[in-house]
């Protein structure tokens, strides 16, 4: 038996030396990663401090000059204590005003003024941490997250072959009686097993190793310093064994227990990594579908290639199939199908030919096409978009602010739990107190705590993302799921964007073909429904009557837009002559009243009344049916408009609505939510997202509808881009599924550290099983996540769409 021990584990030994376990590209492979890990090349550095960079990945704060606010993703974060440490970093340089930084996307945003700081100088106080701060949209954030991931590999593979080799040689011990194996045959398998674990420890748990050595560097604390220190110390206890076997740790020593668990918390991280990229998957797929070169044609009819920054309105570039379209522009020459499912919710791919428009973002399927740009950089609703997305991504729910709230103090009670177990059980025996220890630090790990609910809501961020559903702030998922009461605006939410204009009443003296010149060409500055409404129509009687130009030289000074009541400005008319005008509800224009069901929106000047404007609104098809199933769901209904009160009764009666009051002020509506929320109810707003700005701010949770809201201005916490009023009993079924995932995690990772604690404490528990336990209860917090990634179901009936001028 021992002969034949000691030949296996000689040929083993011959093998592994044979077959180089760490072979020079590993060795070359960990060398590249420190590399990439020490630092960004300084100049790199320096070229973002060009002004004329930063608007790749920053934006100009509309109410603080000098001012950014920059989307970075962070390289090297493992968990919620990384994002407060480097919060803490970023904070602490001179300029830097605000940081807020999700440890589940890896994303955060920093504001900070040109006036004291530049972007390396922040950049350089993340990596002094060992950190690594990129653009948001860096070309090469993809090939780095292979590069990370194959790395991964190379150290879980290099972790199980040693890990098999050694529990070969570890068993013996284990199935042998006492006496069986001599002295010399033992101190030959721990030999071997030492060697075994050399490659284990200084390759596959560099990680955690350089993460821990990190931190205490810098005195701070993250969860890969107790995971480190369990590695250390299980390592040198079991060296110790096997140079002297007859010292204090001679008695057993734990490589098999160390390259296990080893294996057992890489195994769980790379899973986390994969899934991490799914459940942010819609959110990525979104943030970077921008190509980053496009070709222009020249002057001379030729096309070049030029970066994506360099493009300019009025530049013609031409799109081959399967590309994305680089910013928003008409056709001129082409016909194809294009994508926009991620940007507008339209599931269906969309025909375009010669004269229609493109949106950036979306993609070409099929047709090589030449388009015109229109609309580059933050002027383009792609741009909105990402701005939204990225906030989304680094916003924290208040759950999560809890947890990242007792982080440190946890680990540093994690620390002190593992120090009192060992001083408890170093009288009994030295080396079972170490392991002990181990156990208790590595089973403690609140891993699965801190991911429990940014998981959640992440994947679910992703699945509204993919089915047309903008998520402003992750918070938002939280409150909706205790929704109550849903609040709508009627016009463009309950009914179509598309009004027709009817009739039209004026005052003495005053063309009704006049009237509607005026009215439309006020119009025309805002985005509301019935202003769209009034300047199609404008455009199109102007069109058949030839008095276009005529049109086109009306233009409207010093615009204000009242929110809930309409638009004032100042037209001016041919020979300099001005007209002071008013636009909106028969209030704000102290307009007669008018019998009749339809919608009214009044015309008014210095000298009173000109006109009223009667427009036919069509309630959604699908509107009805998305009442009855939110009555079905408990959800009291109301609607408020500053609409006058038949029209309003007549929508609500359609949809089925009991509780609806017509001509509010912004003012009314605000006070009916007010007491709502007085009586004890949670409240959503939906309305259009630019009209009820104080009432979409006071409501619990806000909805926006309609595709034609700048994203930039809207203040609801969700955006509806395909306008599918559908979507709104989705998103409310998802939310509370959300939220019972996230509850199921927190409860998961809570019982897991109730029940194995005890167990590391009492040494019931060894360490390899902790290293299980650990990385399992990770696991589980995000496959269970991952259930909430699937794409929301709605359904509609699709009628034909309603063909607008613009």
């Amino acid at each position: 038996m021992q002969v034949k021990l000691c030949a296996l584990a000689v040929a083993y030994l011959q093998n592994m030396t044979q077959v180089n376990v760490l072979p020079e590209d590993l060795l070359a492979l960990d060398a590249g990663q420190g590399q990439a890990c020490s630092g960004q090349d300084p100049e790199r550095l320096r070229l973002l401090d060009d002004p004329e960079e930063w608007t790749a990945f920053s934006l100009p704060e509309k109410d603080a000059p000098g001012r950014w606010r920059s989307s970075v993703v962070f390289e090297g974060m493992h968990c919620a204590a990384c994002a407060i440490t480097l919060e803490d970093a970023l904070r602490s340089v001179p300029g830097v005003s605000e940081v807020q930084i999700s440890g589940a996307s890896h994303r955060g945003q920093i504001v900070w003024s040109s006036d004291q700081t530049r972007p390396s100088d922040w950049m350089h106080s993340v990596e002094r941490l060992g950190y690594r701060a990129l653009p948001a949209n860096d070309a090469h954030a993809h090939q780095r997250r292979r590069d990370e991931a194959r790395r991964m590999v190379w150290r879980w593979s290099v972790a199980a072959l040693c890990m098999m080799q050694v529990m070969m040689y570890a068993t013996p011990t284990y199935l042998s009686e006492p006496g069986e194996i001599s002295a010399e045959s033992m101190g030959l398998l721990r030999w071997a097993s030492w060697v075994l674990s050399l490659p284990v420890m200084f390759f596959s748990c560099t990680p955690f190793l350089s993460t821990a050595w990190r931190d205490l560097r810098e005195r701070q604390i993250s969860m890969d310093l107790p995971v480190a220190l369990g590695m250390v110390v299980t390592f040198v206890v079991s060296t110790l064994g096997t140079f002297e076997p007859d010292g204090p740790f001679g008695a057993e020593v734990f490589f098999d227990s160390f390259t296990m668990f080893v294996f057992f918390l890489l195994t769980g991280r790379w899973l986390e990594l994969r899934l991490r990229d799914r459940t942010a998957g819609a959110l990525e797929a979104v943030l970077n579908r921008l190509p980053d070169s496009v070709r222009k044609r020249q002057a001379d009819g030729t096309w070049a290639l030029q970066s994506i920054r360099r493009l300019a309105v009025g530049d013609v570039i031409e799109v081959l199939p399967g590309e994305a379209f680089a910013g928003d522009g008409q056709i001129v020459s082409g016909q194809t199908q294009v994508d926009e499912a991620l940007l507008t919710g339209e599931s269906l791919p969309l025909k375009r030919q010669v004269g229609d428009r493109v949106i950036a973002g979306s993609h070409n399927l099929s047709g090589t096409l030449q388009v015109q740009i229109e609309q580059v950089g933050a002027a383009t609703r792609y741009a909105q978009i990402v701005v939204l997305m990225e906030s989304a991504s680094v916003s924290k729910p208040a759950m999560a602010q809890l947890v990242d709230r007792w982080a440190k103090p946890f680990l540093l009670a994690v620390l002190l739990a593992s120090l009192a177990s060992a001083v408890y059980w170093w009288p009994t025996d030295p080396a079972h107190a170490v392991m002990v220890a181990v156990a208790v630090l590595i089973v403690t790990c609140p891993c699965a705590l801190s991911l429990a609910t940014p998981a959640a809501m992440l994947a679910t961020a992703g699945a509204l993302a993919r089915s047309g559903v903008l998520v402003r702030r992750l918070s938002a998922l939280q409150n909706l799921a205790t929704i109550d009461t849903v609040i709508f605006d009627k016009t463009g939410t309950l009914t179509r964007d598309a009004l027709q204009v009817v009739h039209i009443h004026t005052r003495n003296g005053v063309a009704a073909n006049q009237a509607l010149a005026w009215a439309g060409s006020l119009a025309r500055h805002s985005l509301h429904p019935v202003s769209r409404a009034l300047w199609s129509e404008a455009r199109r009687q102007a069109e058949a009557a030839g008095t276009l130009p005529t049109l086109e030289n009306l233009r409207a000074l010093d615009v204000a837009e009242h929110s809930g009541q309409g638009v004032q400005g100042m037209l001016s008319m041919q020979a300099g002559q001005r007209r002071s005008l008013r636009l909106g509800s028969a209030r704000f224009c102290q307009a007669p009243a008018f019998s009749g069901h339809h919608l009214q929106v009044s015309l008014a000047d210095d000298a009173g009344w000109l006109a009223t404007f009667e427009l036919a609104e069509e309630v959604r098809p699908e509107a009805a049916a998305v009442v009855t199933q939110l009555q079905q769901m408990g959800m009291a209904l109301k609607i408020l408009s500053g609409d006058g009160p038949v029209a309003v009764s007549q929508v609500a009666q359609a949809v089925g609505v009991m509780d609806a009051q017509g001509a509010c002020s912004p003012q009314d509506k605000l006070q009916a939510l007010k007491a709502c929320q007085a009586q004890g109810h949670r409240v959503a707003m939906v309305g259009d997202g630019l009209n009820d700005g104080p009432v979409l701010a006071g409501a619990d949770v806000s909805f926006a509808l309609g595709q034609a809201v700048p994203l930039a201005q809207s203040k609801a916490d969700f955006v509806l881009m395909g306008g599918q009023l559908q979507a709104l009993v989705s998103t409310l079924v998802r939310s509370r599924q959300t939220l019972r995932i996230v509850k199921q995690n927190l409860w998961w990772a809570a019982l897991y550290n109730a029940s194995c604690v005890p167990l590391a404490l009492l040494g019931w528990l060894p360490a390899w099983a902790a290293g299980l336990g650990m990385a399992l209860s990770s696991l589980l917090v995000v496959l269970n996540a991952l259930r909430l990634a699937q794409p929301l179901s709605i359904h509609q009936d699709r009628a034909e769409p309603n063909m607008q001028t613009d």
